[in-house]
């Protein structure tokens, strides 16, 4: 990807990771997957949502009309944010769309706790892809169809492996856009490696923080975890001031109602 399709594909995956808690998450790679392969084989339409010449009310237009009623409504709104961006490339689009759907596989993995061997898994299969150059013919026919290698796949992992696993591996092996299998597959494992050294924290706050506010709280928190933080900011008026974080199962609560609270059970105990 060039620059601005980085850009844009690093405001998106931020933008999906704010979502994790929405409903209907569990089902969200699941349909970007969907509409990634769709616009893979839909060239003009694929070209039209990459325009950014196209009047954006155009564009939004087409998202609606297409995928309501089809996915889940939280997939129809990250993909309104995708087409708000801009993509260097029709084909950066698709791939940022595959990214993102990847990305939500592995943060579904993430929280029930299957994200270790997911990213364990995708190591072994890229060592056994390395080990079987049957399999790497198989897998890069272009005689084949995507669904008979994904089939390949299913069949071979047999139930042995993670959700996660499965799903993105029967897509990548039939989505290659002309990439060399393994080196898919190594990307795969580097964004597991990556969703499990990211941490979330929850931050509740009175009024919105200032984006330098919220930089030196998620630097701050980065630092104590010794992982890369980032932060989901709900405004609640109820704390009334201050911050109130949870991160994992950790809670640190700083807010003034917290305060007034230990001051008033001091008070009448």
């Amino acid at each position: 990807m060039l620059g601005s399709s980085r850009e844009s594909l690093a405001a998106c995956q931020e933008g999906l990771d704010a979502r994790r808690r929405d409903v209907g998450f569990a089902q969200l790679a699941a349909d970007l997957f969907a509409v990634a392969a769709l616009l893979d084989k839909e060239g003009q339409l694929r070209n039209m949502l990459a325009d950014s010449g196209q009047p954006h009310s155009v564009r939004e237009n087409l998202v609606r009309q297409i995928f309501t009623g089809q996915i889940a409504d939280l997939a129809v709104e990250i993909m309104l944010m995708v087409i708000d961006r801009r993509w260097s490339s029709d084909v950066d689009l698709v791939l940022a769309v595959e990214l993102l759907a990847d990305q939500a596989a592995f943060t579904v993995a993430e929280s029930d706790g299957t994200l270790d061997a997911t990213e364990e898994e995708l190591f072994l299969f890229g060592r056994a892809l390395d080990s079987s150059p049957a399999l790497q013919m198989a897998l890069t026919d272009p005689a084949q169809s995507a669904v008979t290698k994904g089939a390949i796949v299913r069949d071979l992992l047999a139930g042995r492996s993670t959700a996660a696993t499965d799903q993105v591996l029967q897509y990548a092996v039939g989505h290659l856009h002309g990439r060399r299998i393994d080196a898919v597959v190594d990307d795969l494992c580097d964004l597991a490696a990556t969703q499990r050294e990211r941490m979330v924290a929850e931050v509740r706050v009175a009024a919105p923080l200032a984006a330098d506010q919220a930089r030196r709280l998620a630097d701050i928190l980065s630092r104590l975890k010794g992982r890369t933080v980032r932060l989901n900011v709900a405004v609640d008026p109820a704390v009334l001031g201050g911050v109130h974080v949870k991160i994992g199962d950790e809670v640190i609560d700083g807010t003034v109602a917290s305060r007034l609270e230990q001051a008033r059970r001091a008070v009448l105990g």
